[in-house]
């Protein structure tokens, strides 16, 4: 099993940054991609960004340029750092990981991005 921590979350106005953090534990050998999915509501989950193993980052096309995903495996620990945050980025993000047979889930970190 693998336990996922997040934090970093919280209001900011539009245009500051904020930098979000999942800390991995349990089976973390176990464990191939990472990345970040949010949830805005009366919208459905929306992939945000992922990173393999070796460090490859993928990003949805609304945040490209913003967001930057990072990884340090000796601290199995994944980072989203947000600049240039939007209103339509406040939603709740959840930290993922792909494990050989199942994927695992953070609990989720509120972003708010207002005035």
């Amino acid at each position: 099993q693998v336990q996922l921590a997040e934090s970093g979350g919280g209001l900011v106005q539009p245009g500051g940054s904020l930098r979000l953090s999942c800390a991995a534990s349990g089976s973390i050998w176990s464990i191939n991609a990472m990345g970040w999915y949010r949830q805005s509501p009366g919208k459905q989950r929306e992939l945000v960004a992922t990173i393999t193993r070796a460090g490859s980052p993928t990003y949805t096309n609304s945040v490209k340029g913003r967001f930057t995903i990072s990884r340090d495996n000796a601290k199995n620990t994944v980072y989203l750092q947000m600049i240039n945050l939007k209103p339509e980025d406040t939603a709740v993000y959840y930290c993922y990981a792909v494990g050989p047979q199942k994927n695992y889930w953070g609990q989720g970190t509120q972003v708010t991005v207002s005035s």
